[in-house]
Order: C-alpha cells, then structure tokens, then sequence
C-alpha cells in the first residue's frame, strides 16, 4: 500500500509549506483589511478614563486629531491624523493663525477633509494629561471648519 511521506518507522512528518502558505494569506487578508483610520492612532496617548463610555459603531468619515502631552516640557502636540501641526501651539490664544499643515491653516485643512460630507465627524483624541486649554483649541478649530459632529475618544478600562 502506497502512503504519504513517512519516517522509517511508519509515523507520518509534518509538511510545513502548507502552513506557511496558508498563514501567508491569512497575513494578507488581516493587512488589507485594516483601515486607515485604525494607522493614524497615536498609541502614545493614554486616554481619560470614562466608565459608561460606550463604543461608537458608526462608519462615518471621521478626521482625527491626536493631542499627546509631554510632561517634561508640558507641551502639547497636536497632529491631524498622522501629520504633525508645525507652529508654536503652546500659545492657543493664537492658534489657527500661526499654525499651518502643509502650507494651509489648520481650519483650512479640516473644511477640505470635511469637504460636502454632511456626516463628517472630528474625533479629537487627547492625553488624559492634557490641559482643558489644548482641547478648547482643537474644538474651535472644528467649529470654525463647520464641523457639527465632534467626538472626544476616551476608554473605560483603566490601563
């Protein structure tokens, strides 16, 4: 009787090539269906803490500021997805006018994003260390897109 592959003493080896194969194109599926959306968290950010939070299901096309806060300089970063915001925004009282993202305002950029998308939603993600002031600018900054939808990201498990 003929058999598949085998040692000497008649217990059958293990093929590995199939399994690669087949995680190979599990690797594949589980990369492309990652969202973009999904690339442009900061991880850095530890999120405030909010307990009856509760997750968001929608699909709406969403911009997202990330607001870290390094507390040894107690600055804050602002990016608009995964672009760092250039300027002095330390100084919120100044804001739009002196912050710039690839040549345009801040304002400018969001009204492009949101573009005629009427269920546009700014997520705002912010260090739970960061001051009330830095999350006042990035809300102005949505307001004066005309942004109606905005969202602040926070978790309900305590990391």
């Amino acid at each position: 009787m003929g058999g598949g592959g085998g040692g000497g003493d008649g217990e059958p080896e293990f093929q590995v090539a199939p399994l690669i194969d087949v995680l190979l194109v599990m690797l594949i599926f589980f990369m492309s269906i990652t969202t973009s959306q999904v690339m442009k968290i900061d991880a850095s950010i530890k999120l405030p803490l909010a307990k009856n939070g509760v997750k968001r299901d929608d699909k709406l096309a969403a911009g997202l500021i990330n607001i870290s806060w390094d507390e040894p300089t107690k600055k804050a970063t602002f990016k608009i997805d995964d672009v760092l915001i250039d300027g002095d925004l330390n100084a919120p009282d100044e804001g739009p006018a002196v912050s710039r993202l690839g040549g345009k305002t801040i304002v400018a950029e969001l009204k492009a994003r949101q573009g005629k998308n009427k269920d546009f939603r700014l997520l705002i993600r912010a260090d739970r260390a960061v001051q009330g002031k830095f999350l006042q600018l990035a809300l102005k900054w949505g307001a004066q897109a005309g942004i109606a939808n905005i969202a602040f990201s926070g978790t309900n498990i305590e990391k």
